[in-house]
């Protein structure tokens, strides 16, 4: 027992639930988004949320899926067990595999890290439950791949989280059901909405926080967090005066430039189209990629093949030290160049130069880069305040093929002003 439910005389589960959760329980829509609050209700919420699921979808696989495998033993595994096991006695826990078997049907619960993505492919699931889904690893080919797993049966998902960043989840779910998507669903609600949470401590919290921080972890509302690094990057489209748009053909006569970020696991691709018929130019990202399991010449020889079919001028890619991948893509026919500039804020700053003076844009399919630029962030300190270093920038593959491109065309287009401005001097 505990105070979100107890136990009718008749042997009945009775929930308490408050106005938040109770508007989650009743929802029919495929796709139900919890964002709350801290210690608002949201994980104690999931277990019966995705019992009832099972209940009325039948035996099958289901899914149960944090950011890390820490934080499931942390918070989402207890909450779990003490329903399904110690409380219901469904089935069994079996640790080695993070499954829980039903003992007299063949139902399961597998459970996942959205940091690690093979372990969200393997099972055709009928529903699932995705605690503190709005984390800045719970990434969106994890989403993606969770999507799969659900397609054959149409299954739904329990998203519960509170708010960190305005990435793939409120570009992919929550602005989406503002604009009247009728598969998602949208509860919101702050600490308040919990009976049980202290007013005193809320009103701490507003005191002493940065605004942004309290918005965020208190009042489940979306602001840009501390230490963005694209903070001038804004999310709608060029109509309403931000950096998206929606796709068109890509003029033949414009010159296209293509990054490359090389991984041993992944390696990403930025297409970049440039509108040189205005003065100054404008840059369009027109597609993305990010793929593992080829070799260097198989990635290389897919993008020719794409290269072809348009007016693809230059390659850039790579940090400095890797011109032996660069060789690897130059056999293939595909001369990829180092980037001019190698220090990173640099690169980043020809990026943020072109998002002040609106001159790059989005298109608003290129979903995986998109969300790289809304979480791309700076460390913040115990103050909250942004520090120089950047958080994890070995996981943002799409933003590192964006500055390589970007400040690569970027510094050839001066070079080639300098070396013509000699010229014409030296005659």
């Amino acid at each position: 027992m505990s105070g979100f439910w107890d136990v009718t005389p008749k042997g009945e589960m009775r929930l308490h639930l408050h106005e938040g959760q109770a508007r989650a329980w009743l929802s029919k829509r495929r796709f139900v988004f919890m964002l709350a609050g801290t210690q608002s209700g949201k994980t104690v919420f999931g277990p019966h949320f995705l019992y009832r699921e099972i209940r009325e979808t039948g035996p099958g696989d289901y899914l149960a899926v944090t950011p890390t495998f820490p934080l499931l033993k942390l918070k989402m595994l207890p909450e779990f067990l003490a329903l399904f096991r110690d409380t219901l006695r469904l089935g069994e826990w079996k640790a080695g595999d993070r499954v829980f078997q039903f003992h007299r049907e063949p139902t399961r619960v597998i459970f996942g890290s959205a940091t690690h993505p093979e372990s969200l492919e393997s099972a055709t699931a009928k529903g699932a439950w995705l605690d503190e889904v709005g984390q800045d690893d719970f990434k969106l080919d994890s989403w993606e791949a969770i999507l799969r797993r659900l397609s054959l049966h149409r299954g739904r998902v329990l998203g519960t989280t509170t708010l960190y960043n305005v990435g793939w989840l409120k570009q992919q779910i929550y602005d989406p059901w503002l604009r009247g998507d009728s598969d998602i669903d949208v509860i919101q609600f702050d600490s308040l909405a919990n009976p049980a949470f202290p007013r005193d401590e809320y009103e701490r919290a507003q005191r002493t926080l940065p605004n942004w921080k309290f918005r965020l972890f208190y009042q489940a509302l979306f602001t840009r967090p501390a230490g963005m690094i694209y903070s001038d990057f804004v999310d709608e489209y060029r109509e309403q005066g931000g950096h998206k748009v929606t796709p068109f053909p890509i003029p033949w006569q414009w010159p296209c430039y293509v990054g490359v970020d090389f991984g041993p696991v992944h390696t990403a691709l930025v297409w970049v189209a440039e509108d040189n018929t205005r003065y100054p130019s404008a840059f369009y990202v027109y597609r993305e990629s990010l793929e593992g399991g080829k070799t260097n010449r198989q990635h290389a020889m897919q993008a020719l093949g794409l290269a072809r079919q348009e007016n693809v001028v230059k390659w850039f890619g790579g940090a400095k030290s890797e011109g032996a991948l660069r060789e690897e893509w130059e056999l293939a026919g595909v001369p990829v160049q180092a980037p001019f500039v190698s220090e990173i804020e640099l690169q980043l700053d020809k990026v943020i130069e072109l998002l002040k003076q609106h001159r790059l844009f989005v298109f608003d399919t290129c979903k995986g880069l998109l969300d790289d630029i809304a979480t791309y962030s700076r460390k913040v300190d115990a103050s909250g305040q942004p520090t120089d270093e950047i958080r994890d920038d070995n996981k943002y593959h799409y933003g590192a093929a964006l500055r390589y491109v970007i400040s690569g065309q970027l510094e050839a287009t001066q070079n080639q002003g300098i070396v013509l401005g000699v010229r014409m001097r030296r005659r």
